[in-house]
């Protein structure tokens, strides 16, 4: 069997008879659901699953960051990003 990432496992009767057990038993950290005794889900709280979102969205910006560090640079002054920046801020200005 593979390994399981919780502490706490629940058959799926389990779960269907009695959900608030099951999460109370849980006190906050993630259960394995079974069915005939083969992981079938993951049941997480709100919180660890929100916290997990982030992590990976952090992790996908890090990969596009080492990504771009491969990119061939462009030198730019200040002067000219000043300049660039208040064009575009005039053009966004005469459209409106």
């Amino acid at each position: 069997m593979k390994s399981l990432f919780a502490r706490l496992a629940a058959t799926i009767s389990e779960l269907k008879a009695n959900p608030n057990e099951v999460l109370n038993q849980a006190n906050g950290e993630p259960v394995v659901i079974l069915s005939h005794n083969k992981p079938r889900a993951y049941m997480v709280p709100v919180e660890t699953f929100e916290a997990m979102q982030e992590q990976l969205e952090d992790y996908r910006l890090l990969q596009e960051a080492r990504k771009r560090m491969d990119d061939e640079s462009v030198p730019v002054s200040i002067d000219e990003l000043r300049a660039a920046i208040q064009e575009k801020s005039a053009q966004g200005v005469e459209q409106a």
